[in-house]
């Protein structure tokens, strides 16, 4: 189905008044996909990118559905109750889906509340008081709530889970799952997801009851639009090359994204300090502080964001000229995320990624998950690892493409580095001294208890 206009798509004339006050004219192929089944009141499996529309796909029919429910006289919302309920992973997210059904809903008389963690309970406890139709909410803190009596939820009739892998990157699928228990199961449920790994397709099983799936824009297809070079430097020398990048005036609007929340504090100082300003987004931070910071970048008022990974799906800028990825991420999924900040609404981007020698494994499962490899515009790759500036290997194939006869990581193989030998091959005894038969304990895999401990901390931070 294509529609040229909104008012193809049978929408109500508040809704169509609303849309065209904040300059909405064509709906993007994920609304065109996704209205029409939503106003069905069919179940929908959704798989589309941050920057595609989805929001106003999910929460458009739905709001049409309210508005038709109130015709006949609006009811008044009993203590507590909620009728639709929004699930996004992060606070931003959180805070922007809200934004968004604010301005959809500017000539309909409904009551939207958004609920965090990183703020007090009080104001949010009385805005549930008095009932809600939207309610848009983190998992955790809509828990917490939930135990203190502070929200209904056997009225719903709408759920939405919004970013649902990233849901269940951050821990959140036993909360995911509870909250469901707790609405009615004569609901409409949509799942919209960048990614459809089996653990979302396991999560969609449960929730969905035969839903209609739609598909858009594809992560391989997102990153063809956006250029992406890798500058290969040791660790310690990357603040001067940053700052050597930085004062390329072409580098506008820049989002930098690193692993830590401390790094990303001592970045955005080094780079105030050095005279460009900036300012640091990640969870250790207030809602208030977080929003300013985000506010100060939207308006210009900065060049650079320095965001930790938490952030990568909750920023909504359309005009952010360079991603600089300072560390690459450990889990390739999250370089998607990344980079696509930039090359938002079909327009093209640029990424930079800063790669030290121990993070050479993981520009290698990037390249393998993209399918492509990222061209180099500085240093040289790690010495006894194969290049991935465009060499051969002896098996004849390209270097994104290399196999890998690794440990597995999330069920995909990947390069072996030096940590990834077998522990006898690591243990191996010095020439000419007998080898000991003892036994040492080994350190947890990488991706194991480390693992479940960045996890405990993203969902802390998102909480």
């Amino acid at each position: 189905m294509t529609c040229k206009t909104f008012s193809e798509l049978a929408l109500c004339e508040p809704l169509l008044r609303s849309l065209q006050d904040a300059g909405f004219e064509t709906p993007t192929p994920i609304q065109q996909q996704s209205i029409p089944l939503v106003l069905d009141r069919r179940d929908l499996l959704a798989i589309a990118q941050t920057g595609t529309g989805k929001t106003a796909a999910f929460s458009l029919p739905i709001l049409q559905h309210l508005w038709e429910s109130d015709k006949d006289g609006r009811r008044r919302l009993p203590a507590k109750t909620v009728r639709v309920l929004i699930l996004a992973p992060t606070r931003e997210l959180a805070v922007q889906i809200g934004e968004n059904i604010a301005t959809f809903t500017r000539h309909l008389k409904m009551k939207q509340v958004v609920i965090v963690g990183g703020v007090s309970f009080g104001p949010q406890r009385a805005a549930l008081g008095r009932g809600a139709d939207v309610l848009v909410a983190t998992p955790g803190r809509l828990l917490d709530l939930v135990q203190q009596n502070a929200v209904i939820l056997d009225a719903v009739s709408h759920l939405v889970l919004d970013e649902a892998d990233r849901m269940l990157d951050m821990g959140f699928v036993h909360d995911v799952r509870k909250i469901a228990r707790l609405v009615p199961e004569a609901r409409q449920t949509l799942l919209f997801s960048a990614t459809m790994p089996p653990k979302v397709e396991q999560l969609a099983q449960f929730l969905l009851d035969e839903p209609a799936r739609v598909e858009v824009t594809p992560e391989v297809v997102t990153v063809d639009r956006i250029k992406q070079t890798v500058h290969h430097v040791e660790a310690p020398a990357k603040k001067n090359l940053l700052l050597q990048v930085m004062s390329d005036p072409d580098y506008a609007k820049v989002i930098i994204f690193t692993r830590t929340k401390h790094k990303a504090d001592r970045i955005s100082k080094m780079l105030t300090a050095s005279g460009i300003e900036s300012e640091a987004l990640h969870g250790n931070k207030t809602q208030s502080a977080r929003q300013r910071a985000l506010g100060r970048f939207k308006q210009g008022a900065v060049r650079a964001l320095v965001a930790t990974d938490i952030a990568a799906r909750g920023i909504d800028v359309s005009d952010i000229s360079h991603v600089i990825n300072f560390e690459l991420p450990n889990e390739p999924e999250s370089y998607v995320h990344r980079i696509g900040r930039t090359a938002r609404a079909g327009t093209d981007g640029s990424a930079l990624s800063l790669c030290a020698p121990d993070e050479f494994a993981y520009l290698k499962d990037i390249e393998r998950l993209i399918g492509q490899r990222i061209e180099v515009v500085g240093g040289t790759a790690p010495e006894g690892s194969a290049a991935n500036d465009g060499g051969q290997p002896k098996n004849g194939r390209g270097n994104g493409a290399r196999k890998s006869r690794g440990r597995k990581r999330n069920g995909k193989p990947f390069a072996k580095g030096p940590s990834d030998k077998p522990p006898q091959q690591q243990q191996r005894a010095p020439k000419g001294k007998p080898q000991n038969n003892k036994t040492r304990p080994q350190k947890p895999a990488a991706g194991g208890d480390g693992k479940l401990r960045r996890k405990s901390r993203d969902r802390r931070e998102a909480a």
